[in-house]
């Protein structure tokens, strides 16, 4: 039990205590909706431009065009380059450095532009030009910069809170479970030790596995495991009332499902479908794959009418299920339950998810 309690231990996040200094995230510029964000702003600019003054043509709208795109393409890119070297600096230091990229890479291609259209490197720089171009570029980059700061701190606000949510729902254990298992032990120790000492090690890998990373993807191997090792302690309570029927497909290394998925469902099929019958049942478990997707099917029997009632509480735990997949799935996963030909139904649906190095358990 004590190596029990420093496993759980070393599987629990430590608190960072220490309070991190405001850091500088340079905003992800390097994907295909950032860049096509930048072009449609650079396009709007440039109509701002072309309209605020000055003779309106195709030849103008052009060379305007090519100025600021080459501008805010050349910058996205020294931006996403330098960003590991950007977020060693602070807040202030950061943006400013960014900022002042932005600002360098617009006199450089000012100058360069400036040069082509006199078409001789002898005249003097038109310094008027350039300053206008610099100040324009530095207001539209600060407007941009914290635009893109603003959306990617939202963006991990929302991770965060989406890893909290899956962090309570994955978390939930039904207290009835663990006073059972408890109970199984005290009884078995005197009787039947190496018994219990099973039923201690089945429990701690269950307790583990609900403390373990929120959201966090796992062989669907590890999953069947859980559910087999949640199997033998309800084994030990309900003795020849229980019957399992396995029909599972060879399952690949690589094919994941999130963490406690499976195990909950079974969960519900024996206490709602198995417990209140005194004869017991048999629960049917089917998984397959099908159409790049995994398949699971469990079916148990309906309990008696009067129990009816009482079994409608698996609709919490089917709910939980449905917020994470949701969570990590979206509309691809799906969960639902009916009743067919006397028994209880449920059917779970989701994508492929893989990972090609072999999972590290805990």
């Amino acid at each position: 039990m004590a190596d029990y309690s420093n496993q759980l231990r070393g599987s629990m996040p430590e608190l960072d205590r220490t309070a991190r200094p405001s850091e500088f995230i340079v905003p992800e510029l390097c994907n295909a909706t950032a860049i096509s964000l930048l072009v449609l702003i650079g396009e709007l600019l440039v109509l701002v431009l072309l309209f605020a003054g000055g003779p309106i043509n195709w030849a103008r709208f052009a060379l305007m065009s090519l100025f600021v795109q080459w501008v805010a393409l050349a910058s996205a890119g020294l931006l996403c380059w330098s960003r590991t070297l950007l977020a060693r600096f602070g807040l202030v230091t950061g943006a400013v450095l960014a900022f002042l990229s932005i600002l360098l890479i617009t006199l450089v291609v000012g100058i360069i532009a400036d040069r082509v259209l006199v078409g001789s490197l002898d005249r003097g720089i038109d310094f008027s030009s350039i300053v206008g171009q610099l100040v324009i570029s530095g207001i539209i980059s600060a407007l941009a910069l914290r635009y893109f700061y603003v959306q990617q701190q939202l963006r991990e606000q929302e991770q965060s809170e989406l890893q909290s949510r899956i962090q309570a729902l994955q978390s939930r254990i039904r207290p009835h479970f663990l006073f059972n298992s408890m109970n199984i032990i005290a009884s078995l120790i005197a009787t039947d030790p190496d018994t219990a000492e099973t039923v201690v090690e089945d429990l701690a890998e269950l307790f583990r596995a609900s403390l373990n990373d929120a959201g966090n993807q796992v062989q669907l191997k590890e999953e069947l495991d859980l559910c087999e090792r949640y199997v033998r302690i309800e084994s030990l309570r309900l003795g020849d009332r229980l019957n399992l029927i396995w029909d599972v497909e060879e399952t690949s290394n690589i094919v994941q499902i999130p963490l406690l998925t499976l195990q909950p469902l079974l969960e519900n099929a024996i206490y709602h479908g198995i417990q209140p019958l005194p004869q017991g049942g048999t629960i049917s478990v089917r998984l397959w794959y099908e159409n790049e997707e995994v398949k699971v099917e469990i079916t148990n029997p309906l309990p008696p009418e009067g129990a009816r009632s009482r079994s409608q509480g698996n609709q919490m735990a089917l709910n939980n299920i449905r917020s994470r997949l949701n969570a990590l799935y979206g509309a691809r996963a799906e969960l639902t339950t009916e009743t067919r030909d006397g028994l209880y139904v449920t059917s779970l649906t989701y994508p492929f998810a893989m990972q090609v190095d072999e999972v590290d358990t805990p």
